[in-house]
């Protein structure tokens, strides 16, 4: 008999009924969150758990950078941003460095509030 798990439940409805822009909201706050995990990890010394957070961030970032545009204008520049934040991950992660994390962190908290603020204006 399978286990019901009521917020593996909640998780796969909540991305079946969100529109793309919520989807994208959701990718950033995935992002920061593995990276905030990642960090916590590393503090720890729990180096499998902060390489499995960090290649969860970058799978995101891979996720985002496929998502753009490539007609829109602004798209090469999110994509050169969003190569060189999987960039930084790839160094903090090799060289166990907090202060590379905190910086991808902010970068990607300033895309999703940025975010956000183009939700709210569109609605």
């Amino acid at each position: 008999m399978a286990m019901h798990n009521p917020y593996l439940t909640y998780q796969q409805n909540a991305v079946a009924t969100s529109s793309p822009q919520e989807l994208t909201l959701m990718l950033y706050n995935g992002c920061i969150k593995f990276i905030r995990l990642s960090a916590m990890a590393l503090e720890k010394s729990n180096m499998e758990a902060k390489n499995t957070n960090i290649i969860k961030a970058q799978n995101i970032l891979y996720e985002l950078r496929s998502s753009l545009n490539m007609e829109m204008e602004l798209s090469a520049s999110m994509d050169a941003l969003y190569e060189y934040m999987i960039a930084q991950l790839v160094s903090a992660n090799i060289k166990n460095d907090s202060n590379l994390l905190k910086e991808v962190e902010g970068l990607a908290e300033d895309f999703r509030n940025t975010w956000k603020q183009a939700m709210e204006q569109a609605k």
